[in-house]
């Protein structure tokens, strides 16, 4: 069970390594980098690849470890026995099953994603260190053990919003996915894009490496995000001769792809108003 990429997902050795070192060690994979850098794509690629089923687990600020194993609703059986409920009487009814539960009790082996893990609070990777890494945990509820029928491929996101125990990290193989050079980044569009112009890609990504050198940019443009942008270009009917910029206008065609705050477009009005000064 190997992982090569896919036709729709551009993935450097190095991240093709990092997948089959994780799952020949039957540890998760925790990937960091930029946002929209295709950390989520991954898991659902690695999936697709190797014909197995996805089960998605979306942290979110107020998500509880507890919750990826189960919950048990007392205040409904509490509810049930004051109204005569028969239900009542099984403790069972009252538990709903999380994302870890539904991975472990799989008949088949599974791809597990935990996706944007640093969103939670900072115990929650500590939470979760003995039942990934013993594959098991106990219902209290009901006295039993849930144990992994088989041992999912587990990927997990990071933004890199926080910094991760060490516990959790010696129990994780790890990968930073890098910005994508200017040639990957070609390859990339040509999967979303195919047999888009050269001469249009070309001065497209030129302009899209500058936005993102530009010194005191608050939020530089992702690979999803020039994706959108060379749609939206493609969608117009542009040509690379339309993108051309000069000092009277720093701003790229269509900028609101890329820069997604007021002080990103301030700050290119006022590099165009410094420009036209100087002249």
């Amino acid at each position: 069970m190997r992982f090569e990429g896919t036709k729709d997902y551009v993935a450097s050795q190095d991240l093709k390594v990092a997948v089959n070192a994780a799952v020949t060690l039957e540890r998760p994979l925790l990937v960091k980098g930029e946002p929209g850098t295709g950390k989520t794509e991954l898991a659902l690629q690695v999936a697709d690849a190797l014909g197995l089923r996805m089960i998605e687990w979306n942290v979110k600020s107020t998500t509880r470890a507890q919750q990826g194993l189960y919950e048990y609703d007392a205040v409904s059986r509490l509810r049930d026995s004051q109204l005569g409920e028969e239900r009542v009487h099984d403790v069972k009814n009252y538990i709903k099953k999380g994302k870890l539960w539904e991975a472990f009790e799989a008949d088949e082996k599974v791809v597990l994603l935990i996706d944007e893990i640093d969103k939670a609070d900072i115990e929650f990777p500590n939470d979760l260190l003995q039942e990934l890494d013993k594959m098991a945990f106990h219902v209290y509820e009901t006295g039993e053990t849930i144990q992994a029928k088989h041992r999912p491929i587990i990927i997990i996101t990071s933004n890199n919003e926080k910094e991760l125990p060490d516990a959790f990290l010696r129990r994780c193989f790890f990968h930073y996915i890098r910005f994508p050079d200017a040639e990957t980044m070609k390859q990339i569009v040509e999967v979303h894009h195919p047999g888009i112009k050269q001469d249009l890609l070309a001065t497209a990504l030129t302009q899209f490496y500058e936005i993102r050198d530009t010194q005191g940019l608050k939020k530089k443009p992702s690979t999803s995000e020039v994706i959108d942008w060379l749609k939206l270009l493609l969608a117009e009917d542009l040509s690379a001769e339309d993108l051309a910029r000069d000092g009277v206008n720093a701003l790229p065609r269509l900028h609101g792809a890329l820069l997604k705050n007021e002080q990103d477009v301030h700050l290119f009005e006022r590099l165009a108003f410094m420009a036209r000064r100087q002249r």
